[in-house]
């Protein structure tokens, strides 16, 4: 394994990390709603193609 670590350690901490990702990931869409005006920037990008 990498730097010597067990692969039980190694798979903890994987997932750990993964589920840390996760997790700020959710709270980012949770608190800033990045993905609330796509629909709108969709419609924008359609009618400026179109011309």
């Amino acid at each position: 394994m990498p730097a010597g670590v067990s692969w039980s350690r190694y798979l903890s901490f994987l997932a750990a990390a993964t589920v840390t990702m996760f997790a700020g990931a959710q709270t980012v869409h949770i608190y800033y709603k990045p993905l609330s005006d796509l629909d709108k920037y969709i419609e924008e990008e359609m009618k400026r193609r179109h011309k």
